[in-house]
């Protein structure tokens, strides 16, 4: 069986059990200079029309004891801040499975279903993120409302598949071999078969930075960019600031590399917001 942490949680199963995947609903050229910020080695390869997939080298849970599942709720909502796009991470570990949905600002909504399929979430997860992918709140839903049912015949990763077949419908077209359930170093070698595929190795924050604001400087987002010195771009860089600290301490107290990375991703945000809006004030 399993042993629990003090929170009452299971450890970490071992990194050969574990593996994740992450979907962005943006090109694979959009989503480049994002995940650099996440300085974590990463393949990058198309996963349909408008959809991407980051197959990550899964240091963090494979040889640092943490959870799978909060370092990719922390990745999630690193990306989905730093970019217009949504983000889905879909887990497993030995003993349970699930997804993480991040978009902007907004809380995280997610599911886990237990090694043997049995749902350990709540209902209206789902209806969410439904809502905030736009899926048929009719079909889709009701596809999605069937995989938190018992079903004797589906475990945990037979779920994340049938998640993955309602979202087929919204484009998502995975690369051959990247299956819910595989080892990570299968899903990295699935991914190199690809065509497209991009590696892309961690640099340091400064030169992610750099690469990640020549892309958003190409989005219409001109009045929220930290050199637009406007009202919004110092509210941003404000807020910002004082979710990436909570975020970053949070983390750190958590010894979660996930979260640490996402509120030093806010924190370098903010930061850039504010001082470029006190040294380039606008006419």
């Amino acid at each position: 069986m399993p042993t629990e942490d003090a929170h009452g949680r299971g450890r970490p199963a071992g990194g050969a059990a574990s593996g994740a995947l992450l979907l962005c609903r943006a090109a694979p050229a959009a989503v480049a200079p994002a995940a650099h910020l996440l300085r974590e080695p990463m393949l990058l390869a198309g996963a349909g029309e408008g959809w991407s997939v980051l197959v990550p080298e899964g240091r963090p849970w494979r040889h640092g004891g943490e959870h799978v599942d909060r370092v990719l709720t922390g990745w999630a909502t690193a990306l989905a801040v730093a970019a217009p796009w949504p983000v889905l991470a879909l887990w497993w570990d030995a003993d349970r499975a699930g997804y993480t949905l991040a978009a902007g600002f907004r809380r995280p909504v997610g599911y886990v279903w237990l090694a043997n399929g049995t749902a350990a979430g709540e209902d209206e997860a789902m209806r969410t993120f439904a809502a905030r992918l736009d899926l048929d709140p009719v079909l889709d839903v009701q596809a999605l409302d069937h995989l938190t049912r018992p079903d004797t015949d589906a475990d945990a990763r037979a779920r994340l598949r049938g998640l993955l077949a309602v979202l087929t419908r919204a484009g998502v077209d995975l690369p051959a071999g990247l299956d819910p359930g595989a080892a990570t170093d299968q899903l990295r070698q699935a991914a190199l078969r690809s065509n497209g595929v991009r590696e892309l190795e961690a640099h340091g924050l400064r030169e992610a930075l750099r690469s990640e604001l020549d892309a958003v400087e190409r989005a219409a987002l001109a009045p929220w960019l930290p050199w637009a010195a406007t009202p919004q771009a110092r509210a941003l860089g404000a807020a910002q600031l004082a979710t990436g600290l909570s975020l970053a301490l949070w983390g750190l107290r958590r010894h979660s590399g996930g979260w640490t990375a996402a509120g030093a991703l806010l924190l370098a945000h903010g930061a850039l917001g504010l001082t470029h809006a006190l040294t380039h004030p606008r006419d």
